[in-house]
């Protein structure tokens, strides 16, 4: 099959539907959701999936958020949401999804790339709270340059909530399924029409960049760090509780936590 292109930013109009089941239906979604809530609900001070009339919402920015599983129930917990997309067909599936929850008053969304996001927004209005960019990075030409428009987006004190595919995972995974050619010729990047990504990236990449900015580190975690690796499917399904617990366990331990098909780091403003 032909590779995807390397040039340009990857935009889900063709499998919008696809993507949503894949990567937030069943047992990886689970893992992937309950990951990101524990560092959230550990983290911030006033978790914001819980609703608390005594304290103003959030203004919260969610970058490339898709059919925004994650963020339209900060928009249910009471917070201002502004979800952006390059993607029509994703974008449609959130309205959909905010208005079943009842809080498109509170959900505003914008097709634009995170790139041009400013343009779209008034002068007033263009920082957050919190800034939401989930499996983003490694769908982009230039990646740093997309994360210093989130960051750029940061009010003081804000928090970054930014998670990334796993170039190192991706490698692990290939040397357990005997797929050496494609790790010696370090040829990661998916075929068209799949769902693996266009630019992996290495951690060591991403922290090199973080550096450059006034940023926390308050947590970091593995997505999925040994899910994957069972290559029997029925294995991996036969007690889901288990297997969730024991994602929620070692993604903050290393090495696994090191493996995980992604990572999520959630980082503060100074």
């Amino acid at each position: 099959m032909p590779k995807q292109p390397n040039s340009g930013d990857r935009n889900f109009d063709d499998l919008s539907a696809r993507f949503g089941r894949n990567i937030y239906g069943g047992l990886k979604g689970q893992i992937r959701l309950a990951v990101l809530r524990r560092d959230f609900a550990q983290q911030i001070p006033m978790p914001p999936f819980i609703p608390d009339t005594g304290k103003p919402p959030m203004r919260i920015l969610d970058a490339g958020g898709g059919q925004g599983q994650f963020s339209i129930p900060l928009a249910r917990a009471g917070h201002s949401l502004v979800l952006c997309d390059i993607s029509e067909q994703m974008l449609l599936a959130a309205r959909e999804e905010a208005e079943r929850q009842g809080v498109s008053e509170r959900v505003q969304l914008i097709q634009s790339p995170i790139q041009e996001l400013a343009s779209h927004l008034p002068d007033d209005s263009t920082s957050f709270d919190l800034v939401i960019c989930h499996a983003v990075l490694e769908w982009v030409s230039n990646p740093r340059q997309v994360l210093e428009h989130l960051v750029n987006r940061l009010a003081p004190g804000g928090y970054l909530s930014l998670s990334y595919y796993n170039l190192h995972g991706a490698v692990y995974k290939n040397l357990l399924r005997t797929n050496f050619k494609k790790v010696k010729n370090e040829d990661y990047a998916g075929f068209r029409g799949s769902l693996s990504p266009t630019h992996p990236l290495y951690p060591e990449d991403v922290d090199e960049w973080l550096a450059q900015w006034p940023l926390e580190r308050l947590c970091s975690s593995g997505i999925r760090v040994f899910h994957d690796y069972i290559l029997d499917k029925a294995a991996r399904e036969q007690d889901p509780q288990a297997l969730l617990e024991l994602e929620l366990k070692f993604s903050r331990q290393e090495p696994y936590r090191s493996l995980g098909r992604y990572l999520h780091l959630l980082l503060r403003r100074s």
